[in-house]
């Protein structure tokens, strides 16, 4: 399991599930609690999606949010194809995947106080 800091963890649970197309492993909204996990590897690694606040965490994420930087890396196929279909489901990009000294990314937001990035090796 990874933790990813979010404004608002039911908020969060249907944009991971309904436009990113993660598959439900634990949601409890009435504590708070969604965890989701890969379709693909839905054994593998979960996403707590954790609700911001505590212990000075807005203010961290907050800075990272507005500094640009992904708090989490998702490694895709075929990173165009990912790009279109998301795009398509209304997820905003920073730009279209571009080349990069490590591969292929783009950058998108996650609704919920994030960035994340795509990228295809």
């Amino acid at each position: 399991m990874t933790s990813v800091s979010v404004n608002n963890p039911i908020e969060a649970f249907k944009f991971y599930t309904e436009v990113l197309g993660f598959q439900q492993y634990l949601f409890m909204p009435e504590a708070y609690l969604a965890i989701v996990v890969s379709p693909e590897q839905p054994e593998g690694t979960t996403l707590l999606l954790e609700p911001r606040g505590n212990y000075g965490s807005k203010e961290y994420y907050d800075g990272i949010y507005n500094t640009g930087l992904p708090v989490i890396v998702m490694g895709v196929d075929d990173i165009n194809a990912e790009y279109e279909k998301l795009k398509e489901k209304g997820v905003v990009f920073k730009h279209p995947p571009k080349q990069e000294p490590w591969g292929i990314g783009t950058i998108f937001d996650d609704t919920c106080g994030n960035w994340i990035q795509l990228a295809q090796r």
